[in-house]
């Protein structure tokens, strides 16, 4: 047996010389103290409440406390016969609680379950009756009886108190601190699921993508039933694009929750990144049909019909999202992102008066700022802009954990391990396929529009920025050495050939779900794969890889005033957003330095400046013949999944080469660290 299963015969429950005495005077108070043993000592806690019994026979509290400890320390048998026969005498929920968890630890899956069903219906928001209901019903394989018994418990049960600490400091950026905090109270409580939940929250803020998805799956592996934790992993999974695996979960919480909105809008946005736009918006139509007052409903109804193109029901969807819920911020933001849309006087004043308030959440008051920036720049009061782009980009900052010199020191070690003899061992190695186009580089540079170009051509599918390539890279990295620190890209220096091909074969294979017109060429236009050129270079290495580059000044004030979905840390802070394009083009110098004429260059002043020229030039880069068509990529009709889809459906302009210009007085931090790239760029 184990150290909790005892015999009780080893024990003596008879009272003890003066406990008669001791306990007589006050029940309640020795009650309380044989409670408070329960846990650590529930022999000690028997002990207890057989004196209490001896001295008030027949006591109703003193013999539940008791069964209880019968449980355990193993005896079930023993507990059910001394709750059965008190509940011949009196009953009541939380003794149908004790009797159904006795049940339970007998094995009677069936009895347990009735008497739990007894003590809910007798209190219904007992609940850890209704959690004890969801164990069982899981332990029995049914999941959806499990799921909605769970979401009552989850909907009744407070979070532990320590946390509140916890995410007092998360709120004011005190990463360290919540940190610590936190896992002192996991160390306490390791089974707790609302602080792993929590845990799993701070490792997305830190990019750790790989630790977020433990921590979740950790918490379902506790508690199969809880919502909350699966919503989040389906989220994260489909930040990552991984609808596969996040549909399946979706569906599961809309079995439990089948007109949750949240769920409904999830599984849309799922839908519409793998080719399925038309059945996404027929579902979305059918919510804010359904749901006319809710503003989020709305908001990604809004967002779907800006990606087809259609910007006047966009616009018309973000108003009624205003409507539902004035000072929404992120639906002003929405509008703001149309980046053609231009704001009334009394927007202007909506928003304003909003912030003034100071009643908005922290979510909305950062889309409101970001917003009145935009809608302050365009009406060229470009001061009182900057003040607002400056004030978004501060709070946004302080939700986010990024460290500027962990990117520093992975370009370091790039540089070092990619030497012109590390690709020279590999020359032979790789896929002769060259069927993906990769567009690499920093937001805001262009990059959407040199989609659109290629995606005009007839030879040439856009699809949009792929999540393979990443995921692979963070697969190796926690291969190479799981649970502890990621490193990369150490782990590529150890790939055999062999490995190197079939990662190329497995990327072909699994983009392909994303290429139903099944053109030769395709377009993955992930920028953040200019840190993965290496890799990419090993595996396919004739496929073409284009670098979309921009003015530093200019692409970095960009980034600096656009509020970003997901990622994109470093662009919060003039300072580190200059850094990182010096991180970024030091390690691009470094690749064209041993991998001379390797990656294929487009300066986006150039394009704008030339664009025939430009295209051409592009095409041929690519293998493929110059097609009219291509200029005239304004009239594509593809869903276009950036925030630049509306700037690419009018033909190439050329007013924000120098916008940045406006901006100049308050860029210094930028400038400065990025001067050097400045005076060298063509």
């Amino acid at each position: 047996m184990g150290a909790d299963h005892l015999d009780l015969a080893s024990f003596d429950l008879e009272p003890r010389a003066g406990a008669v005495r001791a306990v007589s005077a006050s029940p309640e108070l020795a009650l309380m103290r044989a409670s408070l043993l329960l846990e650590s000592d529930p022999a000690a806690a028997a002990r207890q409440a057989g004196d209490i019994l001896a001295s008030w026979p027949g006591h109703d509290e003193a013999s539940l406390l008791l069964a209880n400890a019968y449980r355990r320390l193993g005896d079930a048998a023993a507990a059910c016969r001394l709750l059965e026969s008190l509940a011949l005498r009196s009953d009541s929920a939380v003794l149908q609680l004790e009797l159904g968890r006795a049940y339970a630890a007998g094995g009677h899956g069936s009895e347990a379950l009735a008497a739990l069903q007894r003590a809910v219906d007798l209190d219904g928001d007992l609940a850890e009756g209704w959690r004890e209901i969801a164990a069982l019903r899981f332990h029995a394989g049914d999941n959806p009886g499990g799921d909605a018994a769970y979401l009552r418990f989850s909907e009744l049960e407070q979070d532990p108190a320590e946390l509140k600490d916890v995410k007092v400091a998360l709120g004011a950026g005190r990463f360290q601190a919540a940190e610590a905090l936190l896992h002192q109270h996991l160390r306490r409580a390791p089974a707790d699921v609302a602080g792993l939940r929590l845990l799993a929250d701070m490792a997305g803020r830190r990019g750790d993508r790989a630790e977020a998805e433990r921590c979740l799956a950790q918490c379902l592996k506790l508690a199969p039933g809880d919502a909350k934790a699966r919503h989040e992993l389906a989220r994260l999974l489909y930040r990552q694009e991984r609808i596969a695996e996040m549909l399946p979960m979706v569906e599961r919480l809309l079995a439990a929750e089948p007109r949750n909105t949240g769920y409904l809008s999830l599984k849309a946005q799922g839908m519409r990144l793998v080719g399925r736009a038309s059945e996404a918006i027929a579902l979305m139509q059918t919510v804010v049909a359904d749901f006319p007052d809710d503003e989020r409903a709305w908001l990604v109804f809004g967002n779907l019909m800006r990606e087809v193109g259609e910007q006047s029901r966009s616009i018309e969807a973000f108003r009624r999202a205003l409507a539902v819920r004035p000072g929404f911020g992120e639906a002003y933001w929405a509008l703001a992102n149309l980046k053609t849309f231009r704001f009334a006087q009394s927007d202007v004043k909506s928003m304003q008066e909003q912030l003034g308030q100071g009643s908005a959440s922290e979510s909305s008051r950062i889309h409101l700022e970001f917003a009145l920036g935009k809608a302050l720049e365009d009406a060229e009061h470009f001061a009182a802009s900057f003040e607002h782009y400056a004030r978004g980009a501060a709070l946004q900052r302080a939700t986010i954990a990024y460290d500027a010199d962990a990117t520093s020191d992975y370009v370091q070690r790039a540089n070092a391990m990619y030497a012109s003899d590390f690709f020279a061992a590999r020359s032979a190695w790789g896929s002769e396929r060259c069927d993906p186009i990769f567009i690499v580089g920093l937001p805001r540079s262009g990059s959407t529009l040199l989609e659109q170009i290629l995606a005009s051509h007839s030879q040439v599918e856009g699809t949009r920025e792929l999540p393979d390539v990443p995921a692979m890279v963070e697969e190796l990295a926690v291969r190479a050495n799981p649970g502890g620190e990621l490193r990369y890209p150490e782990p590529i220096a150890a790939l055999s050939r062999s490995e190197i091909e079939a990662m190329a074969a497995r990327y072909l294979a699994e983009t392909e779900v994303r290429r139903p017109l099944r053109l030769a060429r395709f377009v993955d236009k992930m920028l953040g794969n200019f840190s993965h050129i290496g890799l990419i270079h090993l595996m396919f290495p004739h496929a073409t890889i284009i670098d979309a580059r921009r003015h530093p000044m200019g692409c970095g004030f960009s980034c600096y005033k656009q509020l970003f979905a997901q990622g994109m840390n470093y662009s919060y802070d003039l300072g580190e957003m200059g850094r990182y394009y010096q991180d970024y083009a030091n390690l691009m110098a470094h690749i064209d330095a041993v991998l001379p004429g390797r990656v294929y260059r487009v300066h986006y002043e150039q394009l704008v400046a030339d664009p025939e020229r430009e295209v051409r030039r592009l095409l041929e880069r690519c293998g493929l013949p110059f097609e009219p068509a291509c200029l005239r990529f304004y009239q594509n009709p593809r869903a276009v999944q950036t925030i630049s889809s509306e700037q690419v459906r009018r033909p190439i302009y050329s007013d924000a080469v120098d916008h940045w210009r406006h901006y100049e007085p308050w860029l210094g931090e930028l400038r400065e660290a990025v001067a050097d790239l400045c005076e060298r760029y063509p």
